[in-house]
């Protein structure tokens, strides 16, 4: 019997993670071990199944942690043993990525494999940075090669010769170290010293940089800006276009770097919004969710939640844990009944929304007492409510409401706790490379936050999402930056643009 699994060699694009591609999304969620380089979007690592082995091969310019062999034979191993192994490479595979000698050995082992193309950098990277690689009025041709061998030594597979007469653009990868032997080989060769050149380290991410020069002075102002690797350089006439169609780096948050604090499930909305803004997102869970500390007793009450005359939702993870459980015990909506449906917030209430349950009351504020506020002006003496909450959650809606005559149980759907992991190296690069903005989008991330221990970047502000969380800031010793005005995702992101817009 063939316990073989499959191998799938798999670009992970250039950085952006709206560029990875669907199959690559499918290949990582059902890897059972997947073996990595130092990706541009470590968040790749989040789609992966509990259970996947996680092995870091980590493969940068100067810095091989695992030597190629014994990565190929890995590989071989993994998947002989029956398990599906994604072997995950940064842009494509096969562009300078030997994939090539990945799957050659894979064939030779008589064992499945895939190959899924990415998106690479040398065509990513100037479409980021404005420059498109062909255009009618410049070059009907491209060609790319590898910055990596050294032109000045004795023998280079690379004919610099011929590259400097092709007609067109030349673009090439993992040459910074060396960009002044490679251009100084092009003019030595008879290209033009004024011929355009442009250079784009962490393309297509929020941490994105572009210098422009000719071939006689890119080297020198590639040292006076300290510019590094990874970046991607086009050489040619199409480099004047960036002028007129640099996209990318004129975002509104281009180049600012802001932390993300939410738990790994939620933070997918507010940083996908702030890195369509430009900005340079660091994804840094603080808190996760857990079951409640009852679970018969939650089940209970969400079997008999059509006996109360109001349900009332204070967040969107409360409202999925009440319907994921309704609809365990009833296979029909309707069982519900007929109970009218409260929610802080527009996000709660897209989240009921979701399940295809009306929203019968919205609080002009999105806080508790918003929520009392809003029951004052309705008639609930004597009825009986649920209110669907966190463990941790302010008694202001319980005692709020019984103030107003109604009758209350609480039903206990999640509770917060820590986060521990870390999979992506977020705390690490915080610590290192600092930020410029820091976001809390409730009083447990705050908490959770400050227990890890991590000295407060410098220049570095604080965002709150609302009163409350704003109040837990200041218990900590840090005045809120600013708060937004209002009290959700779209606000909060409203109120970042603001502030920085606003910033000199």
């Amino acid at each position: 019997m063939n316990l073989s699994g499959t191998c799938y060699l798999v670009g992970a694009g250039p950085g952006d993670l709206g560029l990875v591609t669907l199959r690559a999304k499918e290949c990582i969620e059902l890897a059972d071990i997947l073996v990595y380089d130092a990706l541009s979007s470590p968040e790749l690592l989040n789609w992966t199944k509990p259970g996947c082995e996680k092995i870091y091969v980590g493969k940068r310019a100067k810095d091989h942690s695992v030597p190629q062999d014994q990565i190929n034979a890995l590989i071989v191993e993994k998947t002989k043993a029956g398990k599906n192994v994604v072997r995950l490479k940064g842009g494509d595979p096969m562009i300078f990525g030997r994939g090539g000698e990945e799957a050659a050995e894979l064939a030779a082992a008589g064992v499945r494999f895939e190959i899924v193309p990415g998106i690479s950098s040398s065509i990513a990277g100037p479409a980021y940075a404005g420059i498109p690689v062909t255009h009618r009025d410049h070059n009907t041709q491209l060609t790319i090669f590898t910055g990596h061998e050294d032109p000045t030594k004795g023998f280079s597979s690379v004919d610099y010769a011929q590259l400097a007469k092709a007609p067109g653009t030349k673009v090439f990868l993992m040459g910074v170290a060396r960009l002044r032997e490679i251009t100084s080989a092009f003019i030595e060769h008879g290209a033009m010293p004024d011929t355009p050149i442009a250079l784009t380290r962490w393309a297509t991410t929020g941490s994105q940089k572009t210098i422009v020069g000719t071939l006689s002075n890119i080297a020198d102002i590639a040292e006076a800006q300290n510019f590094s690797s990874p970046a991607v350089a086009v050489i040619g006439d199409v480099v004047k276009e960036r002028a007129k169609i640099n996209w990318f780096e004129s975002r509104p948050l281009f180049g600012k770097r802001i932390v993300v604090t939410r738990t790994r499930e939620q933070a997918g909305e507010l940083s996908k919004a702030l890195r369509d803004l430009g900005a340079d997102v660091i994804e840094l869970p603080t808190i996760r969710i857990e079951g409640p500390p009852d679970r018969v007793e939650f089940a209970e009450l969400v079997t008999h939640a059509h006996e109360y005359n109001w349900l009332v939702f204070t967040s969107p993870n409360g409202v999925e844990r009440f319907f994921d459980a309704f609809f365990a015990s009833y296979g029909d909506a309707r069982s519900l009944g007929s109970p009218k449906i409260a929610a802080i917030g527009e996000g709660t209430a897209k989240k009921i929304r979701e399940y295809r349950f009306a929203v019968d009351l919205i609080p002009e504020r999105f806080v508790a007492e918003g929520l009392i506020d809003a029951f004052k002006k309705e008639d609930i003496e004597n009825l009986t409510m649920l209110w669907i909450k966190a463990a941790e959650t302010r008694e202001v809606i319980g005692e709020g409401l019984a103030a107003l005559g109604a009758i209350v149980d609480e039903c206990i759907a999640y509770r917060t706790v820590a986060e521990t992991e870390d999979p992506t190296g977020a705390r690490a690069r915080l610590e290192q490379e600092g930020a410029d903005l820091i976001t809390f989008t409730s009083s447990s991330t705050v908490d959770h936050f400050f227990d890890l221990g991590i000295d407060w970047p410098d220049d570095c502000g604080a965002a709150s999402i609302g009163p409350v969380t704003s109040e837990t800031l200041r218990k900590k010793g840090m005045k809120p930056t600013f708060e937004a005005s209002k009290h959700d995702i779209p606000g909060l992101t409203a109120a970042i643009i603001k502030h920085f817009k606003a910033k000199p």
